[in-house]
């Protein structure tokens, strides 16, 4: 069988033998880069903030040491670290919430629009085509609270009697910055839920009408079986973009006014790049890596058991 082989291949040509090799590891011709550029940009990253952690890595120029744990206990018992983190929090659940709310409404409505539909889907997709320093500009301006357009009309409509700081004001700080992560955020969901509610058959929403069937029952046996795994995929994402977001919530405020602002990722920038304790940083963002793996665990687990039910 061997020696029949071996005929073979001696018969063939270089070209076809080139072939040959190409057909037998194409995966492997294809897989190897991409796994090289991953092992590059995440797995070296990761390494070099985990070795960080444990040394007292500093920007100005000291020599490393290791220090063990010290600086993962130095910012656990930080007070600063737990306002930031109960500040992305508060920014992750605000955005989140109202992202996948908004962004619902907007796929219902686009899915029942029978003319223009690229139109409007086109316009869903505006916030998307701006780059964020562009965005957060055009929202300090429209916000200023000397010659912003929010609060000229407010204004004029006597709903205000005087100026409202949305970006300088701690107390509403938080809310207003989240309200425009909603609106930046709100197309990746609207996009993605319409393309999922575009897969279901209209027989079974005529089949449930014809039984009866009401507008709600329609949506929490059908829409919402069809969308959950989608929408389950959507947070997941979600989530770890805007606990990660640095430059929204940085151009706008720069973690202020005072603290009111700052997250995690604010945080770690501040110890790293104003204190020039690169080791502490590290070990936040060591902290933040753990935190959100633990909570994509607990959302994939979720994703296995609506699968589940759902074959």
């Amino acid at each position: 069988m061997r020696q029949h082989r071996n005929r073979q291949i001696a018969g063939k040509s270089v070209g076809d033998r080139i072939a040959d090799f190409v057909d037998r590891h194409m995966c492997g011709v294809f897989i190897t880069p991409a796994f090289l550029v991953t092992i590059l940009l995440l797995a070296y990253p990761i390494c070099i903030s985990v070795y960080y952690s444990f040394t007292n890595k500093s920007l100005l120029g000291k020599a490393v040491k290791f220090v063990g744990f010290d600086n993962y206990v130095s910012v656990l018992q930080n007070p600063d670290f737990y306002h930031a983190l109960w500040n992305t929090l508060v920014y992750t659940i605000i955005s989140l919430s109202l992202q996948l709310f908004f962004g619902f409404i907007v796929a219902l409505s686009l899915h029942k629009i029978n003319r223009f539909k690229g139109l409007f889907r086109t316009l869903v997709l505006i916030p998307w085509a701006f780059p964020m320093i562009i965005v957060t500009f055009t929202w300090s301006y429209l916000l200023n609270d000397l010659y912003g357009i929010v609060n000229a009309k407010l204004l004029q409509w006597n709903l205000i009697a005087q100026p409202i700081q949305f970006l300088a004001n701690p107390k509403i700080a938080m809310l207003t910055v989240s309200l425009i992560n909603v609106w930046f955020g709100v197309p990746l969901f609207a996009i993605n839920i319409l393309a999922s509610l575009q897969t279901i058959s209209r027989d079974l929403y005529e089949a449930a009408q014809i039984d009866g069937a009401s507008p709600f029952q329609r949506f929490r046996f059908i829409t919402l079986p069809f969308v959950r795994v989608v929408v389950g995929l959507l947070i997941i994402l979600r989530t770890i973009w805007i606990f990660n977001s640095f430059d929204l919530i940085f151009l706008l405020t720069g973690g202020g006014p005072g603290t009111s602002t700052e997250t995690v990722p604010i945080f770690a920038y501040r110890m790293g790049w104003t204190l020039y304790s690169l080791g502490r940083s590290s070990a936040v963002t060591i902290l933040l890596l753990l935190f959100l793996t633990a909570a994509c665990l607990i959302y994939f687990k979720i994703l296995d058991h609506w699968e589940e039910e759902g074959a």
